[in-house]
C-alpha cells in the first residue's frame, strides 16, 4: 500500500510539472493577445497623434498588464489542463496509469488542485493588483491629457447649491483645481436659513473610497444665530459632503473595475443609506460585487474540462488545444455575458446571475469526467 501511495504521488508531481509549463505558455500567449488588441494599439495610435509621450504610453501599458493577466488566467488553465492530459493520453500514459489501478477521478485530481491554486491567484489579482493598477493607469492619463489640454475649470471657481425649495444652501468658492485637486477654498454654510459656519482650507480632493471631498488644512467657524463667533476648530484633514458636480460624471460613479470588495462594498453601503440612488445603478453595483467573487473560480470548471477533453483518446497539440480552448472561453463569455445581464436587468438575484455560469459549467465538466471515467 506504502508503495502505491508513493507511485501515485510521483504521479501528481509529474503532471503538476507538466501543468505548470503548459501554464506560463498559456498564460504569456493571452496577456500578449490581450494587450496588443485591448491596450498597445489605442496607445499607440495616441503616441502617432502626438496626444501621447510615448513614456507615457509604456507606463499606461505597464499598468494595465495586470487587468489583461486577470482575464488571461482562467484561459490558462484551461489549456494548460487540455495540452497536457491530451499528451498523457496520446503517448498512451493515461492507459498505463489506469494500468496501475489509479482511476479517471484521481487522475483529474492535479488538474483540480492546480486550478484552486490558480483560483487563488486570479482572486488576488482581480481584487487587489487590478483595481489599484487600473486607477494608476487612469491617473496617468488624465494627467497627460491635462499638460497637453487647457483645464476647462482652472481658476476661480464659484459654486451655489441650492436646497429644493431653490434657496442657496451653500456657496462654494476655490482658487484653483487642477482636476484633481482644489486649492485655497472657502465655504459658506447656511444650511438652517442662517449662515451657520464657514470654512476654509489649503487644500481638498475627491476621496473615491468614502465618495466625498477630503479638505486637508483647515479652519471651521462656527457661528451662531446673532452672528457672532461660537468656537473655531482647526483640522488637518476633515470630509465634507458636497454635491458631486464639482467634478466629473465618471468621478461621481466611479468605477467598480477600479475598487476592491472591500472599497465596493464601503460604496455600496453608502448608496443603500442614500433614498436618492439610482436603483438600476445599484441593482448594477450588487451583480459586479457577486461576479467579482464568483469570477476566479470558474478556473475550477475550466480546468476540469480541459482535462476531461484531454482524456478522450483523440490527439489535440497546441494549435488545436489553442483553438478549442478560444471556442470554450468565448462560449463562456458569451453565457456569462448574458445571464449578468438578466440579472441587472432585474429578472435574477445578483448571487445567481453571478454564479449560475460557474454552476453551468462546473456541470458540463463533471459530466464529461463522467464519460470519461466508463
Amino acid at each position: 500500500m506504502k508503495s502505491l501511495f508513493n507511485k501515485i504521488t510521483i504521479v501528481d508531481r509529474y503532471i503538476l510539472g507538466e501543468l505548470n509549463l503548459a501554464f506560463i505558455f498559456g498564460l504569456g500567449l493571452f496577456s500578449a493577445l490581450g494587450i496588443a488588441v485591448g491596450s498597445l494599439f489605442d496607445l499607440l495610435a495616441q503616441v502617432r497623434e502626438s496626444r501621447l509621450l510615448f513614456g507615457v504610453a509604456l507606463k499606461v501599458m505597464a499598468l494595465k498588464m495586470p487587468e489583461f493577466i486577470g482575464f488571461a488566467l482562467p484561459m490558462a488553465v484551461l489549456l494548460a489542463t487540455l495540452i497536457v492530459y491530451s499528451r498523457l493520453a496520446s503517448d498512451s500514459e493515461i492507459i498505463a496509469f489506469r494500468s496501475l489501478g489509479i482511476s479517471v477521478y484521481r487522475l483529474v485530481l492535479p488538474a483540480l488542485l492546480f486550478s484552486f491554486l490558480a483560483t487563488g491567484i486570479t482572486f488576488f489579482f482581480k481584487d487587489q493588483v487590478i483595481p489599484a493598477a487600473n486607477y494608476q493607469a487612469t491617473l496617468v492619463l488624465e494627467q497627460s491629457f491635462q499638460n497637453t489640454q487647457v483645464p476647462v475649470r482652472d481658476e476661480k471657481i464659484i459654486y451655489p447649491e441650492y436646497d429644493e425649495n431653490n434657496i442657496l444652501k451653500r456657496l462654494f468658492y476655490a482658487a484653483e483645481f487642477d482636476g484633481e485637486t482644489m486649492q485655497d477654498l472657502t465655504i459658506i454654510d447656511r444650511s438652517n436659513g442662517n449662515i451657520n459656519q464657514i470654512v476654509t482650507a489649503k487644500s481638498a480632493g475627491w476621496d473615491l473610497e468614502r465618495n466625498q471631498w477630503s479638505f486637508r488644512d483647515g479652519i471651521i467657524y462656527f457661528i451662531d444665530a446673532d452672528g457672532s463667533y461660537r468656537n473655531v476648530l482647526r483640522f488637518n484633514r476633515h470630509q465634507i459632503q458636497l454635491s458631486t458636480d464639482l467634478i466629473d460624471e465618471e468621478e461621481q460613479n466611479p468605477k467598480h473595475e477600479d475598487m476592491s470588495l472591500w472599497q465596493l462594498r464601503n460604496y455600496m453601503q453608502e448608496l443603500t443609506a442614500d433614498p436618492e440612488r439610482d436603483d438600476a445603478w445599484f441593482r448594477k453595483l450588487q451583480v459586479r460585487f457577486q461576479e467579482k467573487i464568483s469570477f476566479p473560480f470558474i478556473c475550477l470548471a475550466l480546468g476540469v474540462i480541459g482535462a476531461a477533453i484531454g482524456l478522450r483518446p483523440q490527439s489535440t497539440g497546441k494549435a488545436t488545444g489553442f483553438g478549442l480552448c478560444v471556442v470554450l472561453i468565448f462560449g463562456y463569455y458569451f453565457l456569462a455575458f448574458t445571464i449578468s445581464s438578466i440579472g441587472v436587468a432585474g429578472y435574477l438575484s445578483p448571487i445567481l446571475a453571478a454564479w449560475l455560469p460557474n454552476f453551468i459549467v462546473m456541470a458540463i465538466a463533471s459530466g464529461l469526467v463522467l464519460q470519461s471515467a466508463k
